[in-house]
């Protein structure tokens, strides 16, 4: 938690004296942090600190309906950033990780998709989202507002009293950089003509190393290095660990479940009996048409139902044409995570709505142009799959 407080503050005491300017800082916290934690957590850390910008606004600012259009601006901008920064690596969002396991169940034999990889791919796409979330909410929020200067003092001084690290918090700073390196280098990487081997090779069975293997390496260090600053026990106990959300395991099981429910049932060569027409459709109308799909479930459902629904029936597609699978899976994936019109459509969103200072009609005009960019970018992005 020290870790992600630091970060956010550091941000945020570097915003300047400028609406846009403290907006895009609260954005960039969160689009940093929830890369690697659930966007729910994020949200809930960062709500804080957010509050105590909506609280000091109050001093700058004399109209009532300006304050609370602020105030809209930057929680949304907190709701939306967390869940675009998940989008940027296989562990920042459920469906990443259940897009990553079907891929490569079902196409073993295709290149294989590493957390370098898809970081190659994705961050770009999320960067590029977050920048046109924060320019739409900044538009229909923040530039007719008429502000006085504000100072942000408050953040450089919360930030300074958080005094010099702990030993505690740099092992765990150590093995969380530790952690994200190991996956970004653990299989080869290649970028045009540049080529780096994998530190896998280093092992007789290369295979065996999954990402998963160092996650679980990792989190074990943590539960064996003692603490320096509270004795008697380690940096990681079972008591805080009992608090991680094992029931989105469950939701990964019934999705595989699925899955396989539809290929031994027959249904997958059922469907792909009757989606030849797919063939007829130029690809870039494919992967639109699947975008505003899952885009549409996931305003009303969970991104983990809307994903989990539509893997089969797209490897079932698959099937039945010469699309690069990548081309139908990963647009799917990605268009999960952009329910951001409804307070339901995601936990982030639902978070701050209940705090009073948003209206629903706000929500869905933004939410609904965040998504057609989020839809076109997927398109842009999909030359580079």
């Amino acid at each position: 938690m020290g870790l992600h407080r630091r970060l956010a503050l550091g941000i945020l005491s570097l915003s300047g004296h400028n609406a846009s300017r403290v907006l895009f800082g609260i954005m960039l916290s969160g689009f940093l942090i929830s890369m690697w934690i659930s966007n729910t957590a994020t949200v809930m850390m960062l709500l804080s600190a957010v509050l105590a910008v909506i609280h000091q606004l109050r001093n700058h600012i004399d109209s009532a309906e300006t304050h609370r259009k602020l105030s809209s601006a930057l929680l949304i901008g907190l709701a939306y950033s967390s869940s675009i920064g998940g989008l940027a690596t296989l562990v920042g969002t459920p469906t990443n990780m259940i897009f990553y396991r079907a891929y490569n169940e079902q196409y073993a034999s295709s290149d294989p998709i590493t957390f370098a990889g898809w970081m190659i791919f994705a961050l770009p796409f999320a960067f590029s989202l977050l920048i046109c979330a924060w320019w739409l909410i900044r538009f229909f929020f923040v530039r007719k507002l008429n502000l006085k200067s504000f100072e942000t003092g408050g953040f450089k001084t919360e930030f300074l009293k958080l005094g010099n690290w702990s030993i505690d918090e740099k092992i765990v700073g150590i093995i969380f950089f530790s952690t994200a390196l190991l996956w970004l280098t653990r299989a080869d990487l290649e970028v045009g003509s540049f080529h780096l081997q994998g530190w896998t090779h280093l092992f007789p069975h290369p295979l065996q190393i999954q990402d998963s293997t160092i996650a679980i390496s990792m989190a074990l260090l943590l539960f064996l290095i003692p603490s320096q600053t509270e004795k008697g026990r380690a940096l990681l106990t079972w008591k805080e660990a009992s608090k991680l959300p094992y029931e989105i395991i469950l939701l990964f099981g019934s999705g595989f479940a699925l899955a396989k429910g539809f290929e031994l049932s027959g249904l997958s060569t059922w469907l792909a009996q009757h989606l030849n027409a797919v063939n007829d459709v130029p690809i870039l109308l494919t992967i639109l048409i699947i975008c505003v799909i899952v885009t549409l479930i996931s305003e009303f459902a969970s991104n983990v139902a809307s994903i989990q629904l539509m893997m089969p029936i797209l490897i079932s597609l698959q099937m039945v044409s010469d699309i690069d699978p990548k081309l139908l899976l990963v647009p799917a994936a990605l268009s999960a995570s952009l329910g951001f019109m409804l307070p339901i459509a995601t936990a982030p969103n639902t978070i701050v709505y209940s705090s009073g200072h948003i209206k629903v009609r706000e929500m869905v005009l933004v939410g609904f142009f965040v998504d057609i960019a989020g839809i076109l970018l997927i398109l842009l992005f999909s030359n580079w799959m």
